[in-house]
């Protein structure tokens, strides 16, 4: 189950979506299923506290006891309004919503309150979400934080980040923290 902000934020993004055009039940029924997918994809925490270990726990675990996988389709670029093939039409307006709602996700996860509280720093051994522009819609790139480069303020600038495709180098402002359950608080 999402949250409000979650809800209303897929409300609101669906109906801006498809609003101005009609759709057949076939053709909902395929979108939702589609964007389903999406919404089910997205990494809640992660899978433990091993620095090794490079998976999330997503919605599609509990639904089906692993992750969702989908096969990749290529981008379809150009207005929604000049693609004439209702299929096509579709995969468009599929990719745009999961993009757009994607970017809403993260943002949510990556709320600023630094004006109210400081926000801690993101340590050696913290998964984080890469923010990239061109992933399909159900991927997204997750790491585990293997160094930390603090500016003058002692403050986190840069990090260094293990994916499962090599180390990168990302400054902080394209990662987002994945939350995790604080360790005193959890009771065994």
């Amino acid at each position: 189950m999402g949250s409000r902000s979650e809800d209303s934020s897929f409300k609101t993004l669906f109906y801006k979506a498809t609003s101005t055009r009609r759709y057949t039940f076939e053709e909902l029924s395929t979108l939702l299923a589609k964007i389903e997918a999406c919404l089910n994809s997205r990494p809640l925490s992660p899978m433990s506290d091993d620095p090794t270990e490079l998976l999330a726990l997503t919605p599609g675990h509990f639904l089906i006891g692993g992750p969702l996988m989908s096969t990749a389709e290529p981008e379809i670029k150009g207005n929604l309004n000049s693609i004439i093939n209702r299929w096509q039409h579709l995969k468009a307006l599929n990719q745009q919503f999961c993009q757009r709602w994607k970017e809403e996700y993260l943002k949510e996860l990556h709320k600023r309150t630094k004006w109210q509280t400081p926000t801690p720093n993101l340590q050696v051994g913290d998964m984080v979400v890469i923010k990239e522009d061109n992933l399909p819609s159900n991927e997204w790139r997750l790491g585990r934080i293997t160094s930390v480069y603090p500016g003058a303020d002692d403050r986190v600038r840069v990090v260094d980040i293990l994916t499962a495709r090599g180390t990168l180098k990302r400054p902080i402002v394209k990662v987002v923290l994945l939350p995790v359950e604080p360790r005193s608080s959890i009771q065994q």
